[in-house]
């Protein structure tokens, strides 16, 4: 949770208590608390409206593969291209000069240079 951990969190903590005081803790305190159950009531509040829109489909989601935390590109590529019934994962040719490289190899005498007309 931005890069927030239980010692920071523990540090913060600490300053607050000694910045708002004995006399006003317990009602910062309850606040916190208040503010805490008003957006769980909103995460609840939203997954329950979702389940009444979309109806008995909503169990049927695996809400792990729409995780964003589990997005890999070199993976989706993967299964797209695996997908197709494309050869399979030996038989693709890996890249044994890459493009960089060859833009740096000089031209033969009287070669046109590659141009692409959409480009520009």
């Amino acid at each position: 949770m931005f890069g927030l951990t239980f010692d920071k969190l523990l540090i913060v903590a600490v300053i607050a208590a000694f910045l708002l005081g004995p006399e006003r803790l317990p009602t910062y305190a309850a606040k916190l608390g208040q503010l805490t159950r008003s957006l769980r009531d909103f995460a609840n509040g939203a997954k329950d409206r979702m389940r009444d829109e979309m109806g008995p489909e909503f169990d049927d989601v695996d809400w792990k593969k729409l995780d964003p935390r589990q997005y890999d590109p070199r993976r989706i590529i993967r299964e797209a291209l695996l997908d197709d019934g494309a050869a399979p994962a030996g038989a693709i040719k890996p890249v044994t000069q890459s493009a960089y490289a060859a833009r740096k190899m000089p031209l033969p005498a009287g070669a046109v240079p590659p141009f692409d007309s959409e480009s520009t």
